[in-house]
């Protein structure tokens, strides 16, 4: 069974049937039928046109649910109206549904979580890891969501604001997480680009390009974490980095700056550092301290003390890192970095250890058990 061409028709397929006149709830319901039919029946007969089966099949899916549920009896009216089997349209609908899933009776939070999950394939796990909430919390939220969306008509596209927000989560998961969806997110965002001219659009998608530029070095042929000081930069896509710093460049004059703005900038100075010690360190505290002010977000802060620590040393980044809550995801890696370059290495390596035990990922884990195995090794009597 070919999951990823699963993955990509199910936001085609749920977008169709909404247009049909679908709620999304029943909508999304109808789809999931219709993906476990096909793990049934495509592995021994493959249809011609899977995006025409599947939504057929949904459609029919969702008609049975109709006919069955008496609140939505209205809806047997357009029992008729099945669709014909045949090839389905190519239009690509993934950027629409985004908006639609964002939807002005949402709030922007629940818009999101219910957009990484219906659309974008994440788990609830995962975006609860995304949002720093307990797997329950995120649980309930996207119910209420979709019991909120529930029998409404989509004919009120959200804010692009949360469109945005959506991306950069789906491209984080993708770039760092368990699910590849690093390069959807971008073919997204330059459809969003190529449609509004608006600053924090071009300056995700500067940043997203900035990110993935480094991705081949991020990882060893073992799988292994490359940390971005070891990176071999010869392996960064300098074609992407030229295109991502020039995007940046166009937005940040014309002095709207966002968050997606001060991150990408942040990211190019990364970029343009030929070695990791010819990094502009003070100059990137200075982009974090703006983060900082249109944020607030204690996860720019935890990076701030990172920065801070490179620029100022080590205990100026402890001194920053001692005013944040230290249950904060990689607080204690951090602290175990810092820590490490002030030279308390037994310390270093008890925090490494811990964060390890902490970590979101199997490769992320198996890094800072590495780190404070090396660190155990290299001060033993």
């Amino acid at each position: 069974m070919n999951d990823v061409l699963l993955r990509s028709l199910t936001p085609n397929v749920l977008a169709i049937l909404i247009r049909r006149g679908a709620d999304f709830a029943a909508a999304e319901d109808a789809v999931q039928d219709a993906l476990v039919e096909a793990i049934r029946v495509w592995p021994d007969d493959l249809p011609r046109d899977p995006k025409g089966w599947l939504v057929t099949v949904a459609w029919r899916k969702f008609l049975d649910a109709a006919r069955a549920d008496a609140a939505r009896r209205r809806r047997e009216d357009i029992a008729d109206e099945e669709p014909p089997p045949g090839p389905a349209p190519e239009r690509d609908d993934t950027l629409r549904l985004y908006f639609l899933c964002a939807h002005p009776s949402l709030t922007p939070s629940s818009a999101v979580a219910l957009t990484l999950r219906a659309v974008g394939g994440l788990t609830t796990r995962q975006i609860a890891q995304a949002y720093l909430v307990p797997e329950a919390t995120m649980a309930q939220r996207i119910s209420r969501a979709k019991r909120t969306v529930s029998g409404v008509r989509f004919d009120q596209p959200g804010d692009v604001a949360t469109v945005l927000r959506v991306l950069y989560l789906v491209f984080n998961e993708g770039y760092s997480g368990d699910v590849d969806m690093a390069a959807e997110a971008i073919r997204l965002t330059r459809q969003l680009a190529a449609a509004i001219d608006h600053p924090e659009v071009a300056g995700l998608l500067a940043l997203m390009l900035l990110h993935h530029a480094r991705r081949a070095a991020r990882t060893a042929s073992d799988g292994s974490l490359v940390p971005l000081a070891e990176q071999d930069r010869r392996r960064w896509d300098t074609e992407s980095i030229a295109e991502g710093i020039g995007i940046l460049q166009a937005a940040l004059a014309r002095d709207r700056l966002g968050e997606y703005q001060a991150q990408a900038a942040i990211a190019a100075l990364h970029a343009d550092a030929p070695a990791a010690e010819e990094t502009d360190w003070v100059q990137i505290v200075e982009w974090y301290d703006e983060l900082v002010r249109l944020t607030d977000s204690p996860v720019v802060r935890l990076n701030r003390a990172v920065a801070v620590g490179e620029a100022d040393g080590p205990r100026a980044g402890l001194a920053a890192l001692a005013s944040l809550d230290d249950s904060l995801p990689r607080h204690t890696a951090v602290a175990a970095y810092l820590h490490e370059r002030d030279g308390n290495l037994t310390t270093a390596a008890r925090l490494y250890a811990e964060a390890a035990q902490q970590a979101p990922n199997l490769a992320e884990r198996a890094h800072l058990t590495r780190q404070a195995a090396r660190l155990n090794t290299s001060h033993r009597p």
